[in-house]
Protein backbone atom coordinates (compact mmCIF):
# COMPACT_ATOMS: atom_id res chain seq x y z
CA UNK A 1 0.00 0.00 0.00
CA UNK A 2 1.45 3.34 -1.05
CA UNK A 3 1.88 6.30 1.23
CA UNK A 4 -0.74 9.03 0.99
CA UNK A 5 1.30 12.24 0.89
CA UNK A 6 -1.61 14.47 1.88
CA UNK A 7 -2.47 12.39 4.93
CA UNK A 8 1.19 12.28 5.92
CA UNK A 9 1.47 16.06 5.62
CA UNK A 10 -1.64 16.62 7.73
CA UNK A 11 -0.26 14.36 10.46
CA UNK A 12 2.81 16.52 11.00
CA UNK A 13 3.00 19.15 13.71
CA UNK A 14 4.80 22.45 13.36
CA UNK A 15 6.86 23.62 16.34
CA UNK A 16 5.81 20.76 18.61
CA UNK A 17 6.08 22.22 22.15
CA UNK A 18 7.60 18.93 23.35
CA UNK A 19 10.72 19.53 21.26
CA UNK A 20 10.56 23.20 20.28
CA UNK A 21 11.00 26.30 22.38
CA UNK A 22 9.67 29.50 20.81
CA UNK A 23 11.57 32.29 22.55
CA UNK A 24 10.28 35.83 22.71
CA UNK A 25 11.85 38.44 20.45
CA UNK A 26 11.57 42.17 21.04
CA UNK A 27 12.42 43.90 17.74
CA UNK A 28 12.65 47.26 19.52
CA UNK A 29 15.74 45.96 21.35
CA UNK A 30 17.42 44.68 18.17
CA UNK A 31 20.85 46.13 17.29
CA UNK A 32 21.27 48.80 14.64
CA UNK A 33 22.90 46.37 12.19
CA UNK A 34 21.96 42.78 11.25
CA UNK A 35 25.29 40.99 11.79
CA UNK A 36 25.30 41.18 15.63
CA UNK A 37 21.75 39.84 15.75
CA UNK A 38 22.64 37.02 13.34
CA UNK A 39 25.63 36.11 15.49
CA UNK A 40 23.45 36.01 18.60
CA UNK A 41 20.75 33.93 16.94
CA UNK A 42 23.32 31.53 15.50
CA UNK A 43 24.87 30.98 18.93
CA UNK A 44 21.43 30.41 20.43
CA UNK A 45 20.61 27.86 17.73
CA UNK A 46 23.80 25.98 18.58
CA UNK A 47 22.98 26.13 22.30
CA UNK A 48 19.47 24.82 21.60
CA UNK A 49 20.92 21.72 19.95
CA UNK A 50 19.82 22.63 16.44
CA UNK A 51 21.31 20.07 14.04
CA UNK A 52 23.73 21.57 11.51
CA UNK A 53 22.79 25.21 12.14
CA UNK A 54 25.49 26.31 9.69
CA UNK A 55 23.67 24.80 6.72
CA UNK A 56 21.72 27.22 4.56
CA UNK A 57 19.77 27.35 1.34
CA UNK A 58 21.54 29.23 -1.45
CA UNK A 59 19.38 30.55 -4.29
CA UNK A 60 20.91 31.68 -7.57
CA UNK A 61 19.71 32.19 -11.14
CA UNK A 62 21.30 31.27 -14.46
CA UNK A 63 21.98 33.63 -17.36
CA UNK A 64 18.37 33.27 -18.54
CA UNK A 65 17.00 34.05 -15.09
CA UNK A 66 15.89 30.51 -14.20
CA UNK A 67 16.19 30.12 -10.41
CA UNK A 68 17.90 27.27 -8.60
CA UNK A 69 18.45 26.43 -4.94
CA UNK A 70 20.61 24.02 -2.93
CA UNK A 71 21.91 23.53 0.60
CA UNK A 72 25.46 24.66 1.36
CA UNK A 73 27.53 25.46 4.46
CA UNK A 74 28.20 28.88 5.92
CA UNK A 75 31.96 29.48 6.07
CA UNK A 76 31.79 32.75 7.97
CA UNK A 77 30.09 36.13 8.34
CA UNK A 78 31.75 39.47 8.96
CA UNK A 79 31.55 43.14 7.99
CA UNK A 80 32.07 42.14 4.34
CA UNK A 81 29.16 39.70 4.22
CA UNK A 82 28.20 36.04 4.46
CA UNK A 83 30.81 33.58 3.12
CA UNK A 84 30.37 30.27 1.32
CA UNK A 85 32.53 28.27 -1.07
CA UNK A 86 32.35 26.07 -4.15
CA UNK A 87 34.15 25.27 -7.38
CA UNK A 88 34.05 28.11 -9.90
CA UNK A 89 32.91 25.67 -12.60
CA UNK A 90 30.01 24.25 -10.56
CA UNK A 91 26.45 25.12 -11.45
CA UNK A 92 26.25 27.72 -8.68
CA UNK A 93 29.64 29.10 -9.72
CA UNK A 94 28.48 29.50 -13.32
CA UNK A 95 25.27 31.14 -12.16
CA UNK A 96 27.13 33.64 -9.99
CA UNK A 97 29.53 34.45 -12.83
CA UNK A 98 26.56 35.32 -15.04
CA UNK A 99 24.37 36.93 -12.36
CA UNK A 100 26.35 37.89 -9.24
CA UNK A 101 23.39 38.17 -6.89
CA UNK A 102 22.02 35.52 -4.53
CA UNK A 103 19.83 34.83 -1.51
CA UNK A 104 20.49 32.75 1.58
CA UNK A 105 17.96 31.09 3.87
CA UNK A 106 18.61 29.72 7.36
CA UNK A 107 15.95 27.70 9.20
CA UNK A 108 16.39 26.74 12.83
CA UNK A 109 13.18 24.86 13.78
CA UNK A 110 14.39 24.17 17.32
CA UNK A 111 13.67 27.85 18.00
CA UNK A 112 11.12 28.57 15.28
CA UNK A 113 13.50 30.99 13.59
CA UNK A 114 14.46 31.89 10.06
CA UNK A 115 16.99 34.35 8.64
CA UNK A 116 16.91 35.49 5.02
CA UNK A 117 19.80 37.35 3.37
CA UNK A 118 19.85 38.91 -0.11
CA UNK A 119 22.56 40.84 -1.91
CA UNK A 120 25.40 41.05 -4.37
CA UNK A 121 28.07 38.34 -4.49
CA UNK A 122 31.79 38.90 -5.03
CA UNK A 123 34.76 36.53 -5.21
CA UNK A 124 37.30 36.60 -2.39
CA UNK A 125 41.03 36.66 -3.26
CA UNK A 126 42.60 33.33 -4.25
CA UNK A 127 44.67 33.19 -1.06
CA UNK A 128 41.48 33.33 0.99
CA UNK A 129 40.06 30.36 -0.90
CA UNK A 130 43.30 28.42 -0.48
CA UNK A 131 43.34 29.04 3.27
CA UNK A 132 39.67 28.14 3.53
CA UNK A 133 40.10 24.77 1.84
CA UNK A 134 43.25 23.77 3.70
CA UNK A 135 41.76 24.66 7.07
CA UNK A 136 39.15 21.94 6.54
CA UNK A 137 39.37 18.14 6.75
CA UNK A 138 41.31 15.70 4.59
CA UNK A 139 37.97 14.61 3.14
CA UNK A 140 37.13 18.17 2.14
CA UNK A 141 40.48 18.49 0.37
CA UNK A 142 39.95 15.14 -1.35
CA UNK A 143 36.52 16.23 -2.56
CA UNK A 144 38.05 19.46 -3.82
CA UNK A 145 40.74 17.56 -5.70
CA UNK A 146 38.12 15.39 -7.38
CA UNK A 147 36.51 18.55 -8.76
CA UNK A 148 34.22 18.34 -11.81
CA UNK A 149 31.27 19.38 -9.64
CA UNK A 150 27.92 19.40 -11.52
CA UNK A 151 29.40 17.69 -14.60
CA UNK A 152 27.68 14.57 -15.96
CA UNK A 153 29.01 11.38 -14.32
CA UNK A 154 29.17 8.32 -16.54
CA UNK A 155 29.08 5.80 -13.67
CA UNK A 156 29.44 5.66 -9.90
CA UNK A 157 32.54 3.49 -10.37
CA UNK A 158 34.24 6.42 -12.12
CA UNK A 159 33.58 8.56 -9.03
CA UNK A 160 34.95 5.83 -6.74
CA UNK A 161 38.20 5.66 -8.71
CA UNK A 162 38.62 9.43 -8.80
CA UNK A 163 37.82 9.70 -5.09
CA UNK A 164 40.35 7.05 -4.10
CA UNK A 165 43.07 8.81 -6.09
CA UNK A 166 42.10 12.15 -4.54
CA UNK A 167 42.16 10.76 -0.98
CA UNK A 168 45.64 9.33 -1.55
CA UNK A 169 46.90 12.65 -2.86
CA UNK A 170 45.21 14.62 -0.03
CA UNK A 171 46.99 12.47 2.56
CA UNK A 172 50.29 12.72 0.69
CA UNK A 173 50.02 16.43 -0.13
CA UNK A 174 47.93 18.21 2.52
CA UNK A 175 48.79 21.54 0.86
CA UNK A 176 47.80 20.40 -2.65
CA UNK A 177 46.29 23.33 -4.58
CA UNK A 178 42.76 23.33 -5.97
CA UNK A 179 42.64 26.36 -8.29
CA UNK A 180 38.91 26.07 -8.92
CA UNK A 181 38.01 26.33 -5.21
CA UNK A 182 36.37 29.71 -4.69
CA UNK A 183 35.13 31.62 -1.67
CA UNK A 184 32.11 33.80 -2.39
CA UNK A 185 31.00 36.72 -0.24
CA UNK A 186 27.39 37.87 -0.24
CA UNK A 187 27.24 41.54 0.80
CA UNK A 188 23.68 41.97 2.06
CA UNK A 189 21.25 44.61 0.85
CA UNK A 190 18.50 43.09 3.01
CA UNK A 191 18.42 40.75 6.01
CA UNK A 192 15.15 39.53 7.53
CA UNK A 193 14.78 37.87 10.94
CA UNK A 194 11.67 35.75 11.52
CA UNK A 195 10.63 34.58 14.98
CA UNK A 196 7.75 32.11 15.06
CA UNK A 197 4.91 32.48 17.55
CA UNK A 198 2.56 29.73 18.73
CA UNK A 199 -0.47 31.98 18.11
CA UNK A 200 0.86 32.81 14.61
CA UNK A 201 1.76 36.35 15.61
CA UNK A 202 5.15 35.89 14.04
CA UNK A 203 7.70 38.67 14.34
CA UNK A 204 9.42 39.69 11.11
CA UNK A 205 12.16 42.30 11.42
CA UNK A 206 13.63 43.48 8.13
CA UNK A 207 16.94 45.33 7.79
CA UNK A 208 17.46 47.25 4.52
CA UNK A 209 20.71 48.92 3.53
CA UNK A 210 20.34 52.62 2.66
CA UNK A 211 22.70 55.49 1.90
CA UNK A 212 22.55 56.39 5.60
CA UNK A 213 23.14 52.89 6.94
CA UNK A 214 20.66 50.21 7.92
CA UNK A 215 16.91 50.89 8.14
CA UNK A 216 14.73 48.58 10.24
CA UNK A 217 11.04 47.89 9.79
CA UNK A 218 8.50 45.28 10.82
CA UNK A 219 6.66 43.18 8.24
CA UNK A 220 3.26 41.58 8.48
CA UNK A 221 3.62 37.80 8.97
Amino acid sequence: MGTDLHELLRSLRVWDPEVTELPSFDPAAAPAEPLPLFTTWFAEAVAAGQAEPHTMSLATADAEGTPDVRTVMLHGADEHGWHFASHAGSRKGRHLAARPRAALGFYWPALGRQVRVRGRVTVAPAEVADADLHARSTGALAAGLVGRQSEVLSSYEELERASEDAWERARREPDAPVPSWTVYVLAPDEVEFFQGDARRRHVRLDYRRTDRGWAKELLWP
